[in-house]
Formats: structure tokens, sequence, C-alpha cells
């Protein structure tokens, strides 16, 4: 640009000094005036010169004003930038304390999880040990309300026997039927829990006849008691005891031995209770 100014200036000057000299020299009042060819030739290449110079200079400012409109916007886009820098910083950080508190949420959650299941499990303990103290005291309960006692005679006032064959007792006058495991219509005393008993049987009768009892255990036979017939002895006496294991079910019951008697007093008895529960 400065030295198309320069050529500009250095070309004006030349011109003004050619025409003062062809002025002084050829002047003349009635002619036309009329320059050199080669002077004409430099004018117009002049003329062209400054015409590119106008237009370079338009062209230059154009690209000036969109050199500061780039410059403006990448100011602008330098400004957003940072902007967007700051916001993405301090979105890591909100985001870093975001993670460090979700962690120390996490861990504690797990601790909470683990003490969760240390009270369930302990929780679970004291469930099963108070089921266990439940039972022992309904066992216990139960063993205390079940009280079994009973006592029967055969009652009349004639005896009983001989017959042909063992013929079960039927003990029918009740003295006491505590539990009421004792039947005075079949003779048979059923155990209602499973437990040790306690029975005891006594008869009475004449003498002059065999006497006896057969206590037994469903079909088993656990005691008896008996006396032989003399001519001398006008009557006899006689009693047995024992301790037995029962379950629930099992069956106790006296029987009169074939060819034997015994007074239908309340002399003969059939008694029993229960001593312990198992």
């Amino acid at each position: 640009m400065n030295c198309a100014v320069s050529l500009f200036v250095l070309l004006s000057s030349s011109l003004i000094l050619a025409q003062d000299d062809g002025n002084a020299i050829t002047e003349k009042p009635d002619e036309t005036r009329s320059c050199q060819p080669d002077m004409c030739d430099l004018l117009m290449a002049f003329g062209a010169m400054k015409e590119k110079i106008a237009v370079m200079e338009t062209r230059l400012e154009d690209s000036e004003t969109r050199l500061r409109n780039s410059e403006t916007r990448l100011k602008d886009s330098e400004s957003r930038l940072k902007d967007s820098e700051s916001r993405l910083k301090d979105s890591e950080t909100r985001l870093k304390d975001s993670e460090s508190r979700l962690k120390d949420s996490e861990s504690r959650l797990r601790n909470s999880e683990t003490r969760l299941k240390n009270s369930e499990s302990r929780l679970n303990s004291s469930e099963s040990r108070l089921r266990n103290s439940e039972n022992q005291l309904l066992e216990l309960r139960n063993k205390e309300r079940t009280k079994v006692i009973f006592s029967a005679a055969t009652g009349g006032d004639q005896a009983i026997g001989p017959f042909n064959t063992d013929k079960t007792l039927i003990f029918r006058t009740v003295i006491t039927n505590i539990g009421d495991a004792y039947s005075p219509h079949t003779g048979i005393f059923v155990a209602p829990v499973a437990g040790v008993y306690y029975f005891t049987i006594f008869f009475h009768a004449g003498g002059h006849e065999r006497a006896g009892l057969l206590l037994y255990k469903n079909n088993q036979l656990m005691i008896a008691t008996s006396d032989h017939p003399t001519g001398a002895d006008g009557a006899d006496n006689g009693g047995n005891a024992a301790f037995l294991q029962l379950q629930p079910g099992d069956q106790v019951y006296v029987v009169l031995p074939v060819n034997s008697h015994v007074w239908g007093t309340s002399h003969t008895t059939f008694s029993g209770f229960l001593v312990t529960q198992m």
C-alpha cells in the first residue's frame, strides 16, 4: 500500500513537471494541448494502477472488516468456551461430590444391612429360645394339670367266682377317679399320657377256696397275689403293688384267675395314680 502511494506521488510530480516544460516550449494560443506519447502511456498506466489500488483498498477494508468480525466472533467463542469449561469443572466437581456421597451412602447401607442381618439372626435365635421356653412351660403346665388318680372296689356282699376261665374283674364302686382314666363299666384303666404309674391290688376271700388276683398291662402279666385253700383258715387277704411305665393308650386291668374267687366287698380294690410324666 505504501509503495503504491509513493509511486503515485512520483508519477504525479513527473506529470506536473512535464506539463510545465511542454507549456513553456510549445504553448501556442490557438492550438489544442496534447501530451507526448510516453507521457500518455504513463498516465494511462497510472490510472489503471490507481483503479487497482482502489480495488485493493476496498478489498483490504473488507478483509479488515471480516478480520475484525472474525476476531469478535473468536473472542465470543473463547468467552463461551471459558464459560463452558467453567461449567464443566463445576459439573465435574459436583459429580465427584455426588460420587463421594454415593460411596458413603453405599457404605452406610452395607453397614445397615449387616446390622439388620445380625439383628434378624439374634431375633430368630431369641424367638427360637422363646418358643422352646414356652413349650417347656406349656409342658410343665400340662404336667401339672395332668393328674391321674383312681381307686375302686368290687362292691357287693357275696363271693365273685370261681370261674372255669380267667375273667377280667370289674371294680364297680368308684372311690375316686381324677382324670377319668379308669372305666367302672369295663374295669380297664387307659393311660392318658406317657409316664410312670403306681398300681395296687388287694383282695379279701374265704379260706376254703383258692383266691388271687392278676395285674395285666395290655396282654402282659405284670404282678400277682394269691392264697391256697385251707380247711383251718376261715378268711384270706392278699395284695401287691408295682410301678409301670406306660405310653398313651396302654391298658391296665385286673384278672380273676381260673378256679379262684374273691369277696365282692370294699376289701377287694384296684387303685393307681400317675407318679411322673415322661
